[in-house]
């Protein structure tokens, strides 16, 4: 049976009159559940014509059933539809053909609700090639569907669709479908991780420095300044101040960023940016954190510099260059000004220098 729906309030009572008229022969088989609503949808059906009725009789009348959940009439459409076809309950295709629960985003695309997913892997794929066709009507641009990990049974079936993976994190999996003509224009997945390192160095001229307990064989023996990664919505300053704290338990403030190394194809072809934070102690007492760190002290900063595997290592021995020219107040680095946009409405961290101002204190006298 080929069916095409359509509203009352798109055709005239009259013609729904004439298709009753012609097809009522033919319609002994159709059974509704529902009665007519003051406003029904209507389907023209190859081989079948609905009566349509505004009366509470229920005989032949083919209406929708109540919307469900959030999902508003336009939604719906004649999809929803609940009746019997030679006595065979059709309530599943119903359910089916519904448009998955969404909201625009602001570039026309779509983000379909992941806590509004159905459950069922089949009725998922029934419902969501029939909201890709009715996006695709609207003229919407990119679909993004999030699933989360407890229905994960639902991405062969997104995959199989057309969808596309975009990333993924511990608890969800997001993927991607560009509904337009010609190469998708959404955004390509994070291309960077960002790690950071704090010089920490105190009145004694001795510098902060860590052995790691997982390393490669030629690092073993080498110690190195506290190091790690900064996390979701984390400032780069700040990251360097915790990652010094769990490391080495010592307190410590932000200074400046006085260099940052840009390398590529680090870890699973991702690039990598790392942040060297000079950073002044408040604290001196080590509290060393045995699950990553093997050990950790004040070290001389001469002993530190004369480490072999930073003598022989180029970029090593530049960024300690860097860092006792900037205690040399040789060198400025960068210090974090808070700025506000307008542009996205939201304060941002801004790195930069000033060399005129009368409060520095990187350029010597």
């Amino acid at each position: 049976m080929e069916c095409s729906f359509f509203s009352s309030k798109y055709m005239p009572m009259s013609e729904i009159a004439r298709l009753e008229r012609t097809n009522s022969s033919q319609f002994s088989s159709f059974r509704p559940l529902v009665e007519v609503k003051s406003t029904p949808h209507f389907s023209s059906c190859r081989g079948i014509s609905p009566k349509a009725s505004h009366s509470s009789t229920p005989n032949y009348s083919f209406v929708p059933k109540q919307a469900v959940s959030s999902v508003d009439e336009e939604k719906l459409g004649a999809g929803n539809l609940l009746y019997h076809i030679n006595g065979t309950n059709s309530s599943l295709f119903s359910r089916n053909l519904r448009i998955l629960d969404s909201f625009d985003d602001e570039y026309g695309g779509v983000i379909v609700d992941s806590e509004r997913l159905p459950a069922n892997p089949k009725v998922f794929a029934s419902m969501l090639s029939f909201s890709i066709s009715h996006w695709k009507s609207k003229g919407k641009k990119g679909i993004w569907l999030k699933l989360p990990v407890e229905k994960s049974d639902l991405v062969p079936v997104a995959v199989k669709e057309g969808f596309e993976y975009h990333h993924a994190e511990r608890g969800y999996v997001m993927l991607t479908y560009w509904l337009p003509e010609g190469p998708s224009m959404l955004p390509a997945n994070a291309s960077h991780q960002v790690g950071v390192g704090g010089f920490v160095i105190n009145d004694k001229n001795e510098v902060l420095v860590v052995q790691e307990k997982y390393c490669a064989p030629q690092f073993v023996g080498l110690w190195k300044i506290p190091t790690g990664f900064i996390v979701e919505s984390e400032e780069i300053f700040t990251g360097a101040v915790r990652e010094v704290k769990e490391e080495t338990g010592v307190d410590t403030e932000f200074v400046e960023v006085v260099a940052f190394r840009h390398v590529h194809n680090v870890a699973f072809e991702k690039s990598d940016l790392f942040f060297i934070c000079m950073l002044k102690p408040v604290s001196t007492h080590i509290m060393v954190d045995d699950h990553e760190i093997q050990a950790a002290k004040w070290m001389p900063l001469v002993e530190f510099v004369e480490q072999p595997l930073i003598q022989q290592d180029c970029m090593f021995k530049k960024v300690i260059d860097i860092c006792i020219e900037r205690l040399g107040k040789r060198y400025c680095g960068l210090s974090v000004h808070q700025v506000a946009s307008t542009f996205d409405g939201k304060t941002s961290s801004l790195y930069y220098n000033v060399i005129d101002s009368q409060h520095n204190n990187c350029i010597g006298n």
